[in-house]
């Protein structure tokens, strides 16, 4: 389903970052997110409310673009 907040995104195992590529354009990492919440993230039938409620309160991030 697509998402009105959520354009694309990618998950690096090895470091633990999900970066989120945003509609706008915008990019952050999310740091330290283990695979399980990726994958919970990428189940989740509303990514936008999923990253409000779950990643971005329990995870340090930061704006690349």
């Amino acid at each position: 389903m697509p998402s009105s907040v959520v354009n694309h995104y990618l998950y690096f195992p090895k470091t633990e970052i999900l970066r989120i590529i945003y509609q706008s354009g915008a990019i952050y990492d999310y740091y330290k997110v283990p695979a399980e919440i990726s994958e919970k993230f990428k189940a989740a039938r509303s990514k936008g409310q999923f990253l409000n409620y779950v990643i971005k309160p329990k995870f340090r991030f930061k704006k690349v673009k």
